[in-house]
């Protein structure tokens, strides 16, 4: 049997007695498959990150090492947050790393997405080992990998950090409580551990982070403004009630001209993603107000320096993805 492939006879987790008896299921195969070892896990935050460490958390308690590693591809405040969440409410034993020069420094220049991608996983594996080794006994590296990463992965569609980066080297022996799972089945086993809604209801944020949403070669100055203007796009959606799957903004490698002050400008150009989706395999776009549209475009153009233009993407998934690279 292939642990790839999600059985035809798995039954789709929609009821919390069907998320418990998933958790039940797990708890006995981490505890079986770790033993007394410890655990590092990429905790970035995220919805499946989140409830594999709850899981894990549930399984072997103390014998989890949470590493949240800030890439300098967070969106704004992220980090923040999850040292709130994780260390101070849910008192886990986590390790923060700010290696932001590190991995912008590696990225400098490069502009092929499966190059980004590769380049940003195989430097969070770097990361873990550099930190196994402060640690006694590591012996397993938990990650939040779900069915949709291992299906595109397979497909050729993209590589994933948890899936098509990791060296063939690696020392850990991985540790995937949710990896037969689509998102809807792991935010009903989230909500079932006692995670906070904020947390389980949590947008996706792909392991690459902003790096697959700053398209092109990656440069500080243009990480920056797209991080401001997916935060205003955020707060506008959130506050508009707006009910959707997901939503950020991407900025492209190119510039246009504008006017600004009664001065030529040549900035880049910010696109809003909106999907509605329930498995990541197919998505739609809904149709927003114009008030919120237009409200969101004044704001990005007059809070955010370097950006001229903005624009709303109407394409569905297929064809297109839901990230841009």
């Amino acid at each position: 049997m292939n642990v790839d492939v999600r059985p035809e006879s798995m039954e789709r987790i929609t009821t919390p007695e069907l998320a418990q008896a998933f958790i039940e299921e797990q708890i006995a195969a981490i505890r079986e498959q770790v033993g007394d070892g410890k655990v590092l896990l990429a905790l970035s935050g995220g919805v499946d990150s989140s409830v594999c460490a709850a899981l894990l958390i549930k399984a072997i308690g103390k014998q989890l090492v949470c590493v949240h590693v800030n890439h300098g591809l967070m969106r704004k405040g992220e980090s923040e947050q999850v040292i709130e969440v994780f260390q101070n409410q849910l008192d886990a034993n986590l390790v923060y790393i700010d290696a932001t020069d590190r991995f912008l420094d590696l990225l400098a220049g490069v502009d092929e997405p499966e190059t980004k991608r590769h380049i940003i996983g195989e430097e969070f594996i770097k990361v873990f080992a550099e930190e196994a080794a402060k640690q006694n006994g590591i012996q397993f590296l938990g990650q939040g990998t779900i069915y949709p990463d291992i299906l595109e992965s397979k497909d050729g569609v993209k590589a994933h950090h948890n899936v098509g980066g990791l060296p063939e080297d690696l020392d850990f022996e991985l540790v995937e409580p949710v990896k037969l799972l689509f998102k809807d089945e792991v935010r009903v086993v989230g909500r079932e551990l006692g995670l906070p809604d904020s947390m389980v209801d949590r947008q996706p944020f792909p392991g690459p982070g902003l790096g697959v949403r700053c398209l092109g070669a990656i440069t500080r100055d243009r990480l920056n403004a797209l991080r401001e203007a997916d935060a205003i796009v955020r707060e506008e959606i959130e506050a508009a009630g707006v009910d959707a799957w997901q939503y950020f903004v991407a900025v492209p490698d190119f510039r246009a001209t504008g006017v600004r002050d009664g001065q030529r400008a040549y900035d880049w150009i910010a696109i809003i993603r909106c999907i509605n989706t329930v498995d990541v395999m197919t998505a739609t776009v809904p149709e927003l107000d114009w008030s919120l549209l237009k409200r969101m475009c004044d704001r990005i153009l007059a809070e955010v320096p370097g950006i001229c233009r903005v624009a709303y993407d109407l394409s569905p998934k297929p064809i297109g993805t839901v990230e841009f690279e």
